[in-house]
């Protein structure tokens, strides 16, 4: 989407952000670093909310003269925004719910970086800490409610979905809420943005006004997925594994429709944690769902999870084709099991604290070529281990398609090479050949050109 027109506005904060000290405004007001970058693009992402693209370079470069500065005032900081799209704006006025996405970014990158990566610092915390700190961010973030409900569902799918797929997402979202339930999704578009269209209508039908419509990402991703405008709660986790436990933990049950690699590595996140024998007697319903030309997709995902990781696997979620309503109703009823378990065990109701998730899951993983080759994807490991490998795999996947900074190390050095056991790479080449022809792995009408080679021969 080309813009023509550009905005000069000077926005005040609506609800999202607390008092920022003087060493804090000036670290991210410098007009220089990566601070100051990394608060740039991601605004620049909530400001052209509602994009087609999902080419995050391409939004740098049409909006490169697009800047945003923190002005310091007495009652506390506005933002000074130079050339910016004017999609975000309506009668010269932001739109609402761009403003307060746009100060949760502030919020999130400030917080983040201050408290974190300069305070502590996480590169060698133990798995506890990094468990207590994407707690305090959802915490920082206003996201808990202390309240006696389990009613917070995670939907899983793909930013690249057909038509028919979308329409189907919404179905889902719209018997969620009538059920009560809220809505927590990687905040994009597509089946990101269906789930919580259509909570939200039903939610109007049921006169609730306090909906949830929880987005979770990272700077990596929000450029190339946008928050879709109805996110109403948005959360800038500091990268993809911090993300994927937040996720988890503040959900009460997770959804999966189709999707590409992204899903793939959602899916494989979620069985790797689950198979953990610590995880064995926690419930937390689990369902693949999509409209009855998705059965097909469904199947190949199902038969690769077997072969990979085992009838084990399978078993911890169903598969409901082509019935919104029983997908509704098996979240709906899982949610009394999961509140029976956390009373039983005096686990917190707004965080999942029993869930055991080892540090192969937590620790950052940022693909290289020899990182990448180094993946230890054979059978002869326990089998959560290997599900943790195939996430990394997977999470390279999704960084050399729409990440700007692994899009242009892609680029630069050619597509990442995978090894591993023979009979699995084959398996796994077969997968991702089906992601690229249903085009599942970017937008309809882009050109893919794969980031990646599945090698089966020797090195």
């Amino acid at each position: 989407m080309q813009y023509q027109d550009r905005v000069n506005a000077l926005v005040a904060p609506k609800g999202a952000l607390e008092m920022l000290s003087q060493d804090e405004i000036s670290r991210i007001s410098e007009d220089s670093g990566q601070l100051h970058e990394l608060f740039r693009r991601c605004s620049l992402a909530i400001l052209n909310c509602g994009s087609d693209s999902d080419d995050a370079q391409a939004v740098m470069d049409e909006f490169n003269d697009f800047e945003i500065r923190i002005i310091q005032q007495e009652r506390g900081v506005k933002l000074q925004l130079i050339n910016a799209p004017s999609s975000a704006f309506v009668d010269g006025k932001m739109i609402r719910s761009v403003r307060e996405m746009l100060f949760s970014v502030l919020r999130d990158i400030i917080f983040t970086h201050h408290e974190y990566n300069l305070a502590r610092g996480l590169a060698d915390a133990s798995s506890d800490k990094i468990t207590n700190v994407v707690f305090e961010l959802l915490r920082n973030a206003n996201v808990f409610r202390r309240s006696d409900d389990l009613d917070l569902i995670v939907c899983w799918g793909g930013h690249s979905i057909a038509r028919h797929e979308y329409d189907y997402t919404k179905k889902v979202g719209h018997e969620l809420g009538l059920r009560d339930l809220n809505i927590c999704t990687g905040c994009g578009p597509g089946a990101m943005k269906g789930p919580m269209k259509g909570a939200a209508i039903a939610h109007a039908k049921q006169r609730i006004k306090d909906g949830v419509y929880l987005g979770l990402t990272e700077p990596g991703i929000i450029a190339a997925e946008s928050p879709n405008p109805i996110v109403n709660q948005l959360v800038i986790m500091p990268d993809i594994e911090k993300r994927l436990e937040a996720f988890v933990r503040a959900g009460h049950g997770i959804i999966v429709f189709p999707g590409g690699a992204g899903t793939a590595e959602e899916i494989l996140y979620l069985l790797g944690i689950l198979l953990h024998p610590k995880n064995d007697n926690i419930p937390f319903p689990v369902v693949f769902t999509g409209p009855k030309e998705s059965a097909s997709y469904f199947e190949q995902i199902h038969e690769f999870i077997g072969e990979v990781l085992g009838k084990e696997a399978q078993a911890k979620y169903q598969i409901i084709i082509d019935d919104e309503s029983t997908v509704a109703k098996v979240m709906k009823d899982g949610m009394d099991e999961v509140k029976a378990y956390r009373r039983l065990h005096h686990d917190a109701f707004y965080y999942n604290w029993k869930l055991h998730i080892p540090e192969e899951f937590q620790r950052p993983f940022e693909p290289n070529h020899e990182r990448v080759a180094a993946l230890n994807l054979n059978f002869d490991q326990p089998v959560h281990l290997l599900a943790a490998d195939l996430r990394r795999a997977f999470s390279s996947i999704v960084a050399g398609n729409v990440k700007a900074n692994g899009v242009s190390y892609i680029k630069e050095h050619g597509p990442f090479e995978i090894h591993g056991d023979k009979a699995l790479l084959a398996k796994l080449d077969l997968l991702l050949q089906a992601f690229v022809s249903q085009q599942r792995m970017k937008l309809p009408g882009s050109e893919y050109i794969p980031c990646y080679k599945v090698v089966t021969g020797e090195r």
